[in-house]
């Protein structure tokens, strides 16, 4: 192997690595506000034990504790079986602890339902059908701070799609009386595979945000999460233990779905 082979794939190597490890910094794009009055903290997940959720760790706050059930599968048809129906469950719960003790218990559920066409074969290597026609997801978290249900928040999220059509989204986090929405953001870059998150908006305004991919085809291990300095500790310890259940949902499923 000459000496010239080697130098010529030592600067491929650099410079796949410099345009990788650039292409890696793009972040989803925040509010202005959260960009300036918040900290970047990085998501760690930890190990995930048998029937545990992963151990997500960022800032003051760590899970302690959780439980994750089996995911559960069911499949129906039709009138003569043209077209099916199928659904998928999932539920899970966790305790989340911040620097003073205080502890977010969450209990949380998914449900995916998919409507397609069956395929039919009508000649040999060929079929019609096969179709998705509609899918749909629910995500519901209910979290309760210090085990006070009396003051307890939920977390709503439907997502839908019919055909080829973009995503429907409408979630936000309640109380009962304040009302938080949850927006879809990217990182608005341009690129095929952008970085995907959500943010927290309540009023106009960005309460907190959270990364979910990084982007690329390397940016499914890049989460963070940015929460207001602004807030009390309460209402910290309510949006991480929100945005750790999105985590949790997203470590599988890391597109813009459910």
């Amino acid at each position: 192997m000459s000496v010239h082979f080697l130098k010529s794939l030592l600067v491929c190597l650099f410079l796949s690595f410099s345009l990788y490890s650039t292409a890696q910094k793009t972040n989803i794009v925040l509010s202005k506000d959260l960009d300036e009055n918040s900290d970047e903290l990085k998501v760690k997940m930890g190990s995930q034990g048998f029937g545990k959720i992963w151990k997500f760790r960022f800032g003051d706050y760590e899970v302690v504790s959780s439980k994750l059930g089996w995911t559960t599968t069911s499949t129906k048809g039709s009138i003569f079986n043209l077209k099916t129906e199928s659904t998928s469950k999932e539920k899970f719960s966790f305790v989340l602890s911040d620097k003073a003790q205080n502890k977010a218990t969450v209990n949380a559920a998914k449900q995916m339902k998919m409507e397609s066409l069956r395929e039919i074969d009508i000649l040999p290597n060929l079929t019609i059908g096969g179709d998705v026609l509609q899918e749909s997801g629910n995500f519901t978290a209910f979290i309760s701070i210090n085990e006070d249900t009396a003051n307890s928040w939920a977390l709503l999220m439907n997502v839908s799609k019919v055909n080829e059509g973009s995503n429907i989204y409408d979630a936000y986090l309640t109380n009962g009386e304040r009302k938080i929405f949850i927006q879809p953001v990217t990182s608005n870059d341009g690129r095929s595979l952008p970085a995907l998150g959500y943010e927290f908006i309540e009023n106009g305004k960005s309460l907190s945000a959270v990364q979910y991919y990084g982007g690329g085809a390397f940016g499914m291990n890049k989460n963070i999460v940015w929460i207001g300095k602004q807030l009390d500790e309460h209402m910290k310890l309510i949006l991480a233990a929100a945005m750790t259940a999105l985590l949790q949902i997203k470590v599988t499923a890391p597109g813009p779905g459910l």
